[in-house]
């Protein structure tokens, strides 16, 4: 199995959040890594190295100082990062894990760290408070070309399959909600796993949520209209309809779908932000965060 083993000093950085010119004071001052050099003597580090630098961000972060740090063996640096993680569970001990799990293609890994997860914390808490920070890290790694659209995929579909495997154990629940939602995606948009929780925590609230997902035209949605009343649509945007296009996009479905029959459309996602005030009206009501739109729905 081929997986990345050699880091850029700028991968560190994307990787860890500490500038890469601290990082350079503390190999000069502390020691504390030892980099590989190139023919042309730019820094290349190893993966034990970005390890290391992962359990000194979270002693850092559990108030330890740099000095301090750097007199500890590297022998015990794990344990003592190991019982931290599993006195405080801190969530940037399981971050910086899931990251090592990504990088190395490493389903074993992501499972142990689920699963220490799951000790403390039910499937909705461990989606909020630790899958979607760890989703946007990833959004900014992948810009940063710190790592491929393999990496984002393989763990994109171990969540998924985390989702998939909840929203069974709650779709055979009864509806107890008179109100119907229909959860899609726009036409060449693939970043559903927003969207699936959300299909989750309505079904789980007892709603009758109809999941649709990816890249659906939005003619499509009469169908959904023929057959229920008063229907409440949901989406992301992530990475469509892009910038250019999301006025039209709006003004279409508005006028298609949502107008005649005086239909709500809730819309999440990064795009979201290149929606101006004048596209929106009394039809759409746009959401900054997935936690903004629970709380709309509670």
């Amino acid at each position: 199995m081929s997986i990345k083993t050699t880091y850029s000093i700028k991968d560190l950085e994307h990787l860890s959040g500490i500038k890469a010119h601290t990082i350079r004071i503390w190999e000069r001052r502390y020691n504390l890594f030892e980099p590989n050099r190139t023919d042309t003597n730019i820094r290349t580090y190893d993966q034990k190295t970005l390890q290391k630098l992962l359990n000194v961000v979270l002693l850092l972060e559990n108030g330890y100082k740099i000095s301090k740090i750097s007199e500890i063996k590297e022998s015990d640096l794990y344990s003592i990062t190991r019982e931290l993680q599993l006195k405080k569970h801190s969530s940037t001990y399981a971050l910086d894990t899931l990251k090592l799990a990504m990088l190395n293609f490493d389903r074993v890994l992501f499972e142990q760290v689920y699963n220490q997860l799951l000790e403390k914390h039910d499937f909705r808490e461990i989606f909020v408070n630790y899958f979607i920070p760890f989703l946007n890290e990833i959004g900014m790694l992948w810009v940063t070309k710190t790592i491929s659209p393999a990496h984002e995929h393989f763990i994109s579909n171990l969540i998924k399959q985390k989702l998939l495997t909840n929203i069974e154990r709650v779709q055979h629940m009864p509806s107890q909600q008179k109100a119907t939602w229909v959860l899609f995606l726009p036409l060449n948009e693939i970043h559903e796993l927003g969207l699936m929780y959300i299909h989750f925590e309505l079904l789980l609230k007892g709603y009758n949520s109809i999941y649709l997902g990816m890249s659906t035209p939005i003619e499509n949605l009469l169908d959904l209209q023929s057959v229920y009343d008063d229907i409440t649509f949901v989406s992301y945007f992530t990475v469509e309809p892009t910038e250019d296009k999301i006025q039209n996009y709006l003004a279409h479905l508005n006028e298609f779908i949502l107008e005649p029959r005086n239909e709500k459309l809730h819309i999440l996602g990064k795009n979201s932000e290149f929606i101006s005030d004048k596209a929106l009206n009394t039809s759409m009501i746009k959401h900054k965060t997935l936690k903004h739109f629970l709380e709309v729905i509670e």
